[in-house]
């Protein structure tokens, strides 16, 4: 049973097999205008969601915990943008240019909702605390990834125009998330009590994205110009990049003397890197471009990879004694 913790979740497995049928049968021509229509529209509906899901009330909870968040924040948007460059003549060697700058995207993300609470809960850290951390760096990545992308990515955001990335940000996530806010007044009820098979939504719409994104790329030519050593190279860069932050987060959680709980929300929140956001954002910062099914890549990976290490991680935390505990047994 401990080996199933180091098998890729349903989610990876269906990403993989969109990537392998987009190798067989990639979309093209006027069915692939049609399907990016679908798309879109799958997309609007998943941030729609997203907002009647979320409690406004979750957002505004631990808001009084600012150096806790101002940290995670800090990680998310800051650190991790200057690790990818940072390490750049240590990863393009080994991934290449065109992974790099999927690696360079992954590090503009904001951090994930589900799995950073889920991950916290099992570990018994803040878990107010970490609502609040996700649900806040989702909305302000919204805003944010695009310009940290644009400032790190160079030649490759160079045909991103500002006003028009923001633009599509807006109407095709914001305005969907804030419309489902408003609707939660009247569905947020009924979307608590249907969460189990409503998360198919999400995972259709990232399928979807993944197959136009790999579809777009098979049809430029994508598995000849991606060597193989450059894809395992990949898996070793997205080692490297979590177990630096796993390290910097533990280490400066520490320094700062926060207790264990909040150490523990700090290290999950401000390590993971969101899926279910990315993989539609770049479907708007990207569109048209050949190369997006590499920038995808290494968050596909990434995402995997993070869930593995930081489930054993959570096993661990959960096991070690907490203060009150030891003045017990004191």
């Amino acid at each position: 049973m401990k080996l199933l913790r180091f098998l890729p979740d349903k989610l990876i497995l269906m990403m993989l097999g969109a990537v392998a049928l987009a190798a067989l049968l990639p979309v093209s021509g006027q069915a692939a205008e049609v399907f990016s229509w679908v798309t879109d529209l799958a997309i609007g509906l998943l941030f729609f969601m997203h907002g009647a899901k979320l409690s406004t009330k979750a957002v505004f909870e631990g808001l009084t915990h600012w150096r806790l968040h101002l940290l995670i924040f800090s990680f998310t948007f800051v650190i991790f943008p200057l690790l990818g460059l940072a390490l750049k003549p240590v990863l393009v060697p080994m991934v290449g240019d065109d992974l790099y700058m999927g690696i360079l995207y992954l590090c503009a993300l904001p951090a994930t909702v589900q799995s950073a609470i889920a991950l916290t809960s099992m570990a018994g850290g803040n878990i107010p605390a970490a609502v609040c951390s996700a649900a806040t760096s989702s909305l302000i990545g919204i805003f944010l990834t695009p310009f940290i992308v644009m400032l790190i990515m160079g030649a490759q955001a160079a045909s991103i125009d500002p006003a028009e990335a923001i633009q599509g940000i807006v109407i095709q996530l914001l305005l969907p998330f804030i419309a489902g806010q408003i609707a939660r007044i009247w569905i947020g009820n009924w979307v608590a009590a249907n969460k189990n098979w409503l998360k198919y939504l999400d995972q259709s719409s990232i399928l979807l994205v993944v197959y136009g994104a790999f579809s777009h790329a098979v049809n430029e030519g994508l598995w000849s110009r991606l060597p193989l050593m450059d894809l395992l190279g990949l898996v070793v860069a997205c080692l490297l990049l979590l177990a630096l932050v796993l390290v910097l987060t533990n280490t400066v959680a520490r320094l700062f003397g926060f207790s264990l709980e909040d150490r523990i929300t700090i290290v999950f929140a401000a390590s993971k890197k969101s899926l279910a956001t990315g993989v539609p954002m770049a479907q708007v910062l990207f569109a048209g471009m050949a190369s997006m099914g590499t920038l995808i890549l290494p968050l596909m990976l990434f995402h995997q990879i993070q869930l593995m290490v930081c489930t054993v991680m959570a096993q661990r935390y959960a096991a070690m004694p907490r203060e009150g505990e030891l003045a017990t047994q004191g």
